[in-house]
């Protein structure tokens, strides 16, 4: 339930959070003209919107396995990753549109970009902990949705800060094209993002393998292991924060069905020692020795 309330805290804070970003963002924005503020104004509309799949996703994947979903319903997670990372994509292409309009028909004019820069201040302070706090419960609870949601935020920082530097200067400058440049910059930043969220959490959707950094891990594990004489037909996989290992050793042939259970236990509690909320199924074959 600790875990759970986490999560739930977690998502609630970044909605919160973000709701009173954009109320800043757009109020500066409009005042001051400024495309650079307002394209994060949008940025922060979508980390809203992220905010509010994540809150849904962990609400019902903190939902336990039932008859329809014996696995469990991890999913959800995997399911709001990727539909975040395809809003930050969107909202990379449509703040390079706009920025892209701006140069191209000369539509960005002199402003004073001080509210901009007290904003775009606050912003990235507010961010940097409310992100930081995510990660610490993304990695503890290995939520992906919360993963996903943190890395949105951890965007945000980035690009308000690009835009922070740019407005102040362009009050030293007084060259306001460099407001619709510095959003282009910002929309490169966030595009990147959204690719990879989108392609981590597809993975976990269609079954791809876990990282090959964890697999390295497991084969330490088997490697290590003085009573079989191999393994093979390693598979893995991943859902929402769920992992599931499957795994054929070799056994002597003549060593009892005890023994054999006894070494798949030992191989299973070093694997969950290692990796939380995993589920690990051993097959064992005998072992034939091809010079006998």
């Amino acid at each position: 339930m600790k875990v759970e309330f986490e999560k739930k805290f977690a998502s609630g804070l970044s909605i919160l959070s973000n709701g009173c970003i954009i109320i800043l963002k757009l109020f500066a924005g409009i005042v001051s003209g400024s495309i650079s503020v307002i394209s994060e104004a949008i940025h922060s509309m979508s980390d809203l919107l992220a905010s509010c799949i994540t809150y849904f996703a962990i609400m019902r994947s903190c939902v336990p396995a039932d008859k329809e979903h014996p696995f469990g319903h991890g999913r959800y997670e995997d399911v709001a990753g990727f539909v975040e990372g395809i809003l930050i994509v969107l909202a990379a292409l449509y703040i390079t549109y706009e920025a892209c309009k701006k140069i191209l028909f000369r539509g960005y004019a002199e402003f004073d970009s001080t509210l901009g820069i007290l904003v775009m201040g606050a912003s990235v302070i507010a961010n940097f902990f409310v992100s930081k706090y995510l990660f610490f419960v993304a990695k503890k609870t290995e939520s992906m949705a919360l993963k996903a949601d943190a890395e949105h935020l951890r965007t945000d920082i980035y690009s308000a800060m690009g835009v922070f530097v740019g407005l102040i200067l362009i009050k030293i400058t007084g060259i306001s094209l460099l407001d619709p440049i510095i959003a282009i910059i910002v929309a490169i930043i966030i595009l990147k993002t959204g690719i990879s969220i989108t392609k981590e959490s597809l993975n976990n959707l269609v079954d791809g393998s876990l990282p090959e950094e964890d697999i390295k891990k497991i084969e330490n594990i088997l490697n290590e292991c003085e009573n079989i004489y191999g393994y093979k037909n390693l598979k893995s996989r991943k859902s929402g924060p769920n992992r599931s290992i499957e795994i054929t050793i070799l056994c002597e042939e003549s060593m009892t069905i005890k023994d054999c259970h006894n070494i798949c236990d030992v191989i299973e509690d070093k694997i969950k020692d290692i990796f939380l909320n995993t589920m690990v199924i051993i097959h064992c074959e005998p072992y034939v020795n091809a010079n006998n």
